[in-house]
């Protein structure tokens, strides 16, 4: 039992490179898996090519390599390879594993304990009850004669398997979890990803709205114009219209005045030759209804309705299972 409990550990602590116990110094990789700083240094160098160019004996200067064993992308710092953290929890259970490795299995049964209430009696057994190591008198004398008890070397190899299980168990378990928040890591860097993207597609969809009132909204004002400067044009002639006979007619008062004032008859007979009378009724019977309909200066036909229009903006929202 405690052969397999040992090579499962073994197992345990295996670099995914050279495929042998790691080495020190052992590096822990940012998504949590380890290397021996060689290999680490080996995989290094063959993803940057151009970097051993530079000198074998000079320290890297950054980059960037792929882990063996989850291909999380892994960027150095100025420092290589050299600037990552020591797992020194890995190292000190390597210098475990190979101090009990080299033991033999009965090493441990030539440091026996002896028993506190019977001084010349070894510890031999185990107390299931108590949980507790005691003698062979204890059992038959003592505390411990009414409990169930087991041989020593049984109950420890048995929780030294446990523990040594647990080991590869919580090993096993940090790859996992490291695994796993790794995953949430890249979810929420495509969540981030995902989220800009949509914010520049909604950018865009309102800028087309946007292009579309502004150009609805020069259309309305061309329409305005147009009917404006036509109305201005039409009133501004008839202006003009009734201008010229205005002065026409102020030329004809001026011209009868002094004929009225003509003192000698001959001559204001003369001046009456020229049919001052005749011209002056045809002067005062000018229409006068060439002038522009009431309410003709209304513009208030141009006005528009967009409360619906600004409703129904208000309604945008998100498709739904888009």
């Amino acid at each position: 039992a405690e052969a397999r409990s040992m090579e499962s550990l073994e197992k345990q602590l295996i670099c995914p490179i050279c495929l042998e116990m790691f080495t020190k110094p052992v590096v822990i990789l940012p998504c949590q898996h380890n290397l021996c700083r060689k290999c680490a240094n080996d995989v290094f160098q063959a993803s940057n090519p151009l970097w051993q160019s530079r000198g074998s004996s000079a320290v890297p200067s950054g980059g960037r390599f792929r882990c063996p064993s989850c291909r999380h992308e892994v960027v150095l710092d100025r420092h290589g390879v050299y600037g990552l953290q020591r797992n020194l929890l890995v190292e000190n259970i390597i210098d475990i594993y190979k101090q009990e490795s080299a033991r033999p299995l009965h090493a441990k049964a030539e440091q026996h304990l002896m028993c506190e209430e019977h001084e010349d009696e070894r510890i031999n057994i185990y107390c299931l009850r108590c949980e507790a190591p005691t003698c062979s008198l204890c059992k038959v004398f003592g505390a411990h004669k009414d409990c169930e008890v087991a041989p020593l070397p049984a109950v420890y190899q048995r929780q030294k398997s446990e523990l040594s299980d647990g080991i590869a168990m919580l090993v096993a378990g940090n790859d996992r979890i490291q695994a796993i928040i790794t995953q949430m890591e890249e979810i929420c860097h495509t969540i981030e990803e995902n989220g800009r993207r949509q914010k520049q597609h909604l950018g865009l969809r309102f800028d087309s709205l946007y292009g579309i009132l502004e150009e609805r909204k020069k259309e309305l004002l061309q329409s305005i114009a147009r009917e404006q400067e036509e109305k201005v044009q039409h009133v501004r002639g008839l202006i003009r219209q009734y201008g010229d006979h205005l002065e026409a007619s102020s030329k004809l008062v001026e011209s009868a005045i002094q004929a009225m004032e003509e003192p000698q008859m001959a001559v204001y007979l003369q001046l009456r030759g020229l049919c001052l009378p005749c011209r002056i009724m045809d002067m005062s019977k000018v229409s006068m209804s060439s002038r522009p309909e009431p309410g003709y200066e209304n513009m208030d036909h141009f006005s528009i309705n967009v409360d619906y229009v600004a409703e129904m903006l208000r309604t945008i929202e998100f498709q739904t299972g888009a």
